[in-house]
């Protein structure tokens, strides 16, 4: 009785890995490490500060320092397909920002800060991040 119980709650406690989904973004895997003391990446030292780290993830990546953790985000819009005229979104502030839809998302939480096409459903993709001292691995 308690092996079936302890099973039951280990099983509950599992996280799915595939917390990603979205129809528009592959999930893609991949692993970056990156050296924050490089001059490169100076504004994600400070709270609110964002880089971008073109190469990785599909359309790219957006790291951002939400009160002293590195957040990191895709790129791509997340409300629909990529094409040649909408590559990836622009940072604004602390916001990402799409020239197609004119959508606004938080660099902070991921979601989408105003829903202009009521369809619009997804929030960012978030991916993981490691600090360890001056290293960040960024991965999927």
């Amino acid at each position: 009785m308690r092996l079936t119980l302890l099973l039951i709650v280990l099983l509950c406690a599992c996280e799915s890995s595939n917390v990603n989904y979205n129809p528009y973004i592959p999930n893609l895997k991949f692993d970056k490490t990156i050296n924050l003391d490089l001059p490169l990446y100076d504004n994600i030292k400070f709270s609110s500060g964002s880089v971008e780290l073109i190469g990785v993830g599909v359309c790219g990546i957006v790291l951002f320092n939400f009160n002293g953790d590195i957040l990191a985000w895709e790129q791509c819009p997340p409300n629909h397909a990529v094409n040649s005229s909408c590559p990836k979104l622009n940072i604004s502030g602390v916001q990402l920002s799409c020239e197609c839809t004119q959508n606004l998302y938080s660099l902070a939480t991921g979601q989408l800060l105003n829903n202009i096409n009521q369809s619009n459903k997804y929030p960012l993709v978030r991916y993981r991040t490691d600090r360890v001292g001056s290293s960040l691995r960024v991965y999927n």
